[in-house]
């Protein structure tokens, strides 16, 4: 293994923040004396073909300038590996970098947490051979997040508030066959959540009792209420103080399996695939950069 350090920057991370955060923190690494290789991919596939050739090569870390969307990338190049990961925010949603404690809004800082060297050992989540570290949706949430990928206004976290009053209006509860280790569930729900972190979709804090390195997921099933219910719900995810309503109940489980007619599951900010799915829990599969105290 050499000291390198791959720095993959998305120079479309947050409309362009990505591109600025990636030239200040490579400015901070090498001001450092620490040997950075900066990694830009013209599009998806080329960047992750980058950050697995910096991993295969023997980068000490790979470094990731963007949001979760690019950690979920750099995952699939780090997880099993001996790389350390490290994230530079620079995205709309940054929950995994904000469950680490990492400073959000100035890469100069959070490359100065990949300086001082710290690290924490954290467990990944496991599907059909993709690495991820949050939360996965999988019911009402998905099909928000369908509808976000259609939208082109407003822009940021907003864009959430909107396309979840706007599939209200349609949405039925689904019928969830869930497997959580040995038992059981066959029921209604209006979601259900798979949670290795605290938060997804900008800080939305879903599975508010989850930790990244505590061996088990945190699964979030909402029962079938009425849609007014649920709006006035919402507000209360964003503090995690949904927990107390009768219709929220949490279970804790190693692996998961969901099966759902027409759901699509999304993790990472990213497009997962149509249920059935099965989610294991790898336990402190992947060393992170986090600040000293972390």
């Amino acid at each position: 293994m050499t000291d390198e350090i791959a720095l993959l920057v998305n120079p479309t991370s947050g409309r362009g923040r990505g591109a600025r955060a990636g030239r200040r923190a490579a400015a901070r690494l090498a001001e450092a004396g620490l040997p950075v290789r900066v990694l830009t991919g013209r599009d998806v596939r080329e960047a992750g073909d980058l950050a697995l050739e910096s991993v295969e090569s023997g980068a000490r870390s790979l470094v990731v300038v963007g949001g979760d969307g690019m950690v979920h990338l750099g995952l699939q190049a780090v997880g099993g590996a001996e790389t350390v990961l490290g994230v530079i925010p620079a995205g709309t949603g940054n929950d995994l970098a904000r469950s680490l404690g990492l400073p959000l809004k100035d890469p100069v800082a959070a490359a100065d947490v990949i300086v001082a060297g710290a690290e924490r050992e954290i467990d990944l989540g496991r599907t059909d051979g993709q690495w991820f570290a949050g939360v996965v949706a999988a019911g009402f949430d998905a099909r928000v997040n369908d509808r976000v990928n259609r939208m082109r206004w407003p822009k940021g976290p907003r864009r959430y508030d909107v396309a979840t009053i706007a599939e209200l209006g349609v949405f039925k509860p689904i019928s969830y066959h869930i497997e959580l280790d040995d038992q059981v569930l066959d029921t209604e729900a209006m979601l259900v959540a798979v949670g290795n972190l605290p938060s997804y979709g900008g800080g939305m804090r879903i599975t508010p009792g989850a930790e990244p390195d505590n061996g088990v997921f945190d699964v979030l099933v909402v029962s079938p209420v009425s849609k007014a219910t649920l709006l006035r719900a919402f507000p209360r995810v964003r503090q995690g103080k949904h927990l107390t309503y009768p219709f929220v109940s949490v279970h804790r489980a190693r692996r998961v399996k969901l099966d759902a007619a027409d759901v699509t599951a999304y993790v990472d900010g990213e497009r997962l695939g149509p249920l059935p799915r099965t989610f294991d829990l790898v336990g402190r599969a992947q060393r992170v950069y986090v600040p000293a105290s972390g």
